[in-house]
């Protein structure tokens, strides 16, 4: 009887790179999961905890995908932070997979191992990739769309374009910046002779055809509340002056939130991707995909401020990118070993944000994080001692947190109403009841308050999380008798 075969080299590697997929899969989880729980709501995650409490087609800010995807981790896990965050947790470990199918279909399993672990190296993923924002669920669909393209690419069946329709589709219901996915593949198959022949089939444009109808559902809804999640977000586009630190900042920002090390490496691969664009249409896709959603940003950042996480999508393809660039060898290889220093940096940033008792003074990111359902505590100490029916604030975030913090209370945003306009009304404030006006002092104005309100009575100070600083003070002004619609046009002052 003879021995049975050894295995070859390449099953040796693809078994050890499964391994280490598994091992990374792991660990990511318990990470992930305990973050999710342990870390409290950002301002912007209780205000989307809001909107999940009645599903539709789309919110004031954004499209519906993150309020879809709280509501079901609520209904699975609870209305708490976990609850809150369930699936922008799972979203992460979905998207580690597909980053490593990437590699694997462009250059093999080692390399599909080395773009996951440069992914998550990333500081923006590796910090914040549990929290419940939109661009949670659109990076996810973002690195699913390139995915099923690069599996067109290598395998030209319907399915997979129009697996990639689906994906752009959901994206663009996640958040709008997916809509530049579709100018990057036009120029990935438009720049080379099979990328061309491609076109003259039908399948893009069928792939076309299934995202832009997904998409259409928010874009009915938009069209019957005024349009109003458009002017909000497509009014950033227009350029009123020029000022270029905001390009610096976003080219030095990026460079450290992407990580240094995977920022220099996938520099280099996309230099490689443009150079081989035809005998490498995996590579190239990476950088066609990147391409259109950079360039806005870099002309936007010429008169406003490109916020830290816009370009989270992009961060998928630029680790695969970043990971052929090893390929080589060399220095490359040398360089990307430091890059686990990124992944053990975002561990810190994470036990540091859920860890109360550690405070890195006045300038610590937490702060903002802690001290919540002891604040609403304490406000509606304050409520029931002077004898206001209602709490209201002057913006979402502090309204959203106190709600988070305890749904019992009566609150509401006195301004800002339009952001409401789709969401259930609890609190409606009869003409004879007096209300506590409770947000940062920087935000409260009793003499504008008085526009709005025949009584006005500031009441002084209420301290979160020991009120050290102007960014934990809130002032509290009792007001009465007020002169406009306070659930309609609101206190516009």
């Amino acid at each position: 009887m003879s021995p049975p075969p050894s295995p070859s080299g390449e099953a040796i590697k693809a078994r050890s790179a499964a391994r280490g997929l598994i091992l990374l899969l792991v660990g990511l989880a318990v990470l992930r999961v305990a973050a999710a729980a342990l870390i409290p709501l950002t301002e912007d995650e209780a205000y989307y905890r809001l909107w999940s409490q009645r599903l539709a087609l789309g919110y004031y800010d954004h499209p519906p995908m993150i309020a879809w995807w709280i509501r079901a981790g609520v209904t699975l896990a609870g209305d708490d932070a976990l609850g809150v965050r369930l699936l922008p947790a799972l979203a992460n470990l979905a998207a580690t997979v597909l980053v490593f199918d990437l590699g694997r279909t462009l250059s093999g399993p080692r390399l599909g191992l080395s773009g996951a672990l440069l992914y998550n190296c990333t500081l923006t993923v590796g910090a914040a990739a549990a929290l419940a924002v939109p661009d949670a669920p659109a990076g996810l669909f973002w690195t699913a769309a390139l995915w099923a393209l690069a599996k067109a690419a290598r395998d030209d069946r319907p399915r997979w374009w129009l697996a990639a329709g689906v994906m752009a589709g959901l994206a663009c219901l996640s958040k709008y910046s997916a809509l530049f996915l579709a100018p990057g593949v036009a120029l990935w198959l438009a720049a080379t002779p099979d990328g061309r022949r491609r076109l003259a089939q039908p399948w893009p444009w069928i792939a076309a055809a299934v995202a832009l109808g997904l998409f259409g559902a928010n874009v009915a809804w938009n069209a019957q509340h005024h349009w109003q999640t458009f002017d909000k977000q497509f009014g950033r586009v227009a350029a009123s002056r020029l000022n270029p630190r905001y390009l610096a900042e976003l080219l030095a920002g990026q460079f450290v939130l992407l990580n240094p090390v995977v920022a220099i490496l996938a520099m280099v691969g996309a230099g490689q991707a443009w150079r081989a664009r035809a005998a490498a249409p995996v590579a190239w896709l990476m950088l066609a995909a990147i391409g259109p959603f950079l360039a806005y940003l870099l002309i936007h950042s010429l008169h406003d401020r490109v916020q830290a996480h816009w370009p989270v999508p992009l961060y998928s393809a630029a680790a695969i990118l970043a990971a052929w660039a090893c390929e080589a060898g060399g220095w490359r290889v040398h360089l990307a070993r430091w890059a686990p220093v990124g992944l053990a940096l975002s561990v810190l940033a994470l036990a540091h944000a859920a860890a109360p008792a550690t405070d890195l003074g006045q300038g610590d990111p937490a702060r903002q994080l802690r001290g919540w359902p002891a604040f609403a505590r304490a406000v509606d100490e304050e409520r029931r001692a002077s004898g206001a029916a209602w709490i209201g604030t002057q913006s979402y975030g502090v309204l959203a947190q106190i709600e988070a913090a305890d749904p019992a209370l009566p609150a509401l945003q006195i301004d800002e109403r339009a952001r409401y306009a789709a969401l259930p009304q609890t609190v409606r404030p009869a003409p004879g009841q007096s209300g506590l006006i409770v947000d940062l002092r920087r935000r409260v104005d009793p003499a504008k308050l008085s526009a709005c309100f025949s009584g006005v009575k500031p009441l002084g100070d209420i301290d979160r999380d020991g009120g050290v600083g102007a960014d934990q003070r809130y002032a509290a002004v009792l007001v009465w008798a007020p002169k406009v619609d306070l659930l309609g046009a609101g206190c516009a002052n």
